[in-house]
């Protein structure tokens, strides 16, 4: 027996297109603005998306930092985004998750010391997916996971400028 039949979701996952990730608020691996961390307003930052496949139903958001000390923390938990090519700056148009902070919003970066990355995935999916609002992040990835059409991330970086923290 094949592998590819028993599983038919891997194969759809690796042949994704690639999304385009910026936004107007930083560039690619370089410093997230205080505006959008815990110690400015702590609002999500603008982000464009380019190249959305035209058989995309919905957008996800996962913003998670790889550095934590605990493990990789997730931010943000967005899904069935409609589809769209800018997100506004603390616009929310989708059902949001619960963060690794047991919140069902954004929580900018707030690392406990030292420079952190932080990773907006952004998903474009065939469908609009059928969560509870208390999903977290490992529940949309299982969910999405044989509706991922493209997939694209933006990467910043943030340090606390109070180390007592």
């Amino acid at each position: 027996m094949k592998s590819e039949s028993l599983h038919p979701e891997i194969n759809k996952v690796i042949d994704f297109k690639v999304l385009k990730i910026t936004s107007p608020a930083f560039e690619e691996e370089s410093n997230i603005p205080t505006k959008y961390t815990c110690e400015g307003e702590d609002v999500s930052p603008p982000l464009s998306i380019e190249l959305i496949p035209e058989e995309a139903k919905s957008l996800a958001i996962i913003m998670d930092d790889p550095d934590a000390p605990s493990g990789i923390w997730a931010h943000w938990i967005v899904w069935n985004i409609p589809v769209t090519h800018f997100i506004k700056e603390n616009e929310i148009h989708g059902q949001q998750g619960k963060n690794d902070f047991r919140k069902q919003r954004y929580n900018g970066p707030c690392p406990p010391r030292g420079i952190h990355r932080y990773f907006f995935k952004i998903y474009a999916l065939d469908c609009l997916l059928k969560l509870d609002a208390n999903s977290g992040k490992n529940d949309l990835e299982r969910a999405m996971a044989s509706h991922i059409l493209a997939f694209g991330e933006l990467i910043g970086t943030y340090s606390r400028s109070d180390r007592n923290h």
